[in-house]
């Protein structure tokens, strides 16, 4: 198939906002919290969508798009299956980037740092607050292994619901949780005329937050 278009003639004029070292917060997370809400405010379209990016034992990287279910002064908190794929290489090297990109407002936000599993009691909490098919598929999937077809799933649901179906609730299965993201360097990005972008930086030094500027 031949695409329609030259992509390497794609291009657009990014003119909407600034960012300066003047106007962000002093911490990483209490500006991210502030694009976030005008995000949400803007009714960009999944703003908590995010892409969570991981390294292997043999230091193969792998990404994919995750929701971002809480915000702290600790973190960034998202949940998965812990023997799916990121589960597994998360155990294996705990450390992470995330990657925010809300093209209506011509914004990206980049962080990097230590991922920690959560305490139970938080997996326990987030998970009790899903609509309870969301909480049987947590149960009927085996994410990221080999299947020889949908059906498997199908069959694997319809059993769990069965299985349930008289229970008060449905249990959190030990292999699923949440982890969290402790940052240690977070980067905002502003879409500018001629590439000439914003970047301000965000870099933990001991205990306190470093402010630079990047040249785009």
């Amino acid at each position: 198939m031949a695409l329609t278009h030259n992509i390497a003639d794609i291009r657009k004029s990014y003119s909407k906002q600034e960012l300066t070292e003047d106007s962000v917060a002093n911490a990483p997370v209490e500006q991210f919290k502030v694009w976030l809400q005008e995000a949400i405010t803007a009714e960009v379209e999944e703003p908590t969508a995010l892409v969570l990016s991981t390294v292997n034992a043999a230091g193969r990287p792998s990404a994919r798009v995750v929701l971002l279910k809480d915000v702290s002064k600790d973190g960034f908190t998202f949940f998965t299956n812990y023997q799916s794929r990121k589960g597994r290489e998360l155990s294996q090297n705990p450390f992470a980037s995330i990657t925010f990109f809300w093209p209506a407002l011509e914004r990206q936000v980049r962080i990097e740092g230590t991922v920690v599993k959560v305490a139970p009691e938080v997996s326990d909490s987030y998970f009790h607050s899903r609509p309870k098919g969301n909480q049987i598929g947590a149960w009927a999937s085996p994410q990221s292994q080999v299947i020889p077809g949908r059906q498997v799933l199908e069959e694997a649901d319809r059993a769990f619901t069965q299985k349930f179906a008289e229970m008060p609730e449905v249990p959190r299965p030990d292999h699923w949780g949440g982890f969290q993201l402790q940052p240690e360097r977070v980067e905002f990005w502003q879409g500018r005329p001629n590439r000439l972008h914003d970047r301000i930086v965000y870099e933990l030094e001991g205990s306190n937050w470093e402010i630079k500027r990047l040249a785009p």
